[in-house]
């Protein structure tokens, strides 16, 4: 009896399983090489885009904010940043934990293209994020207070080992909605992970480098009492435990369980005299 028919007759379902992950892996390098190996002006564009558009779920977060004080309607609210993020096909700085990690790691891109992604992309979100909070708090000055007391709990933030844990955990929740994303092709569900996200990251509030950014800057253009120098003070640790949760916590593991399943299943095709896939 060979190895297929004792799968069968056991009802084992790890070869299914272990094609869907070769699948999925293989379109994700794809993807990350493709991103990688843009231009400077290509990457800053859809930089600047992506933090338009968190920065309209941030005015959505608002709206809801302000009309009812509840923070987990508002961050389902928020949602229509990431859903314009999906669709729209720009860029933010914390989906780039595993897709172009992933194209690296399969030596399809190097760590310098990688590095300059990150680094682009982020002052790209920053700098688009900006632009639309200082129009947005020009729009609704009445916001005034509910932007500036949402802000207030990031930009005053000590690093601790609770501010750090926020930050941990936003840079995982965000990376694993982006696996999520890239592990089907419905689009209903993509968008449901979309939501998902967002409601985790705004709605309970944790720490993400870009998305909480846009909410400092549109308090600092309604005349917070704290500054860009405030803002800094929380930005470094925050980006830096957004990256360890992205690619410690999510990335790394899942990229060691799925090149070890798609290893095995070329030794297997190989035993049986098969070409591996």
């Amino acid at each position: 009896m060979d190895d297929e028919q004792r799968r069968r007759e056991l009802g084992d379902n790890d070869a299914p399983v272990e094609e869907e992950l070769e699948t999925a892996f293989e379109r994700i390098v794809e993807e990350g090489a493709q991103r990688l190996h843009r231009s400077w002006s290509s990457l800053l564009v859809t930089g600047v885009f992506g933090g338009m558009e968190v920065g309209l779920g941030v005015m959505a977060y608002l709206a809801v904010d302000h009309a009812t004080g509840n923070k987990l309607l508002a961050g389902l609210a928020f949602s229509i940043g990431f859903i314009a993020l999906l669709l729209a096909k720009s860029e933010l700085f914390t989906e780039g934990f595993l897709v172009p990690i992933a194209a690296v790691a399969a030596k399809e891109a190097r760590v310098g293209q990688l590095l300059k992604l990150w680094t682009g992309t982020l002052l790209a979100n920053l700098a688009g994020g900006w632009i639309i909070m200082w129009l947005v708090m020009q729009g609704f000055p009445e916001w005034r207070e509910t932007v500036v007391e949402s802000a207030t709990h990031y930009a005053l933030a000590p690093l601790s080992v609770q501010t750090a844990a926020l930050a941990v955990l936003g840079g995982s929740t965000i990376t694993l909605m982006t696996r999520m994303q890239h592990g089907t092709d419905c689009m209903p569900a993509k968008i449901v992970a979309a939501v998902g996200g967002a409601f985790l990251l705004a709605g309970l509030p944790l720490f993400h480098s870009v998305l909480d950014s846009l909410l400092i800057f549109g308090a600092i253009h309604a005349g917070a009492p704290f500054g860009y120098l405030q803002w800094l003070n929380w930005f470094w640790y925050t980006v830096l435990f957004n990256v360890a949760g992205g690619v410690v916590l999510v990335t790394a593991l899942r990229l060691v369980r799925t090149r070890e399943l798609v290893s095995e299943k070329r030794k297997e095709a190989e035993a049986e005299g098969h070409p591996a896939g």
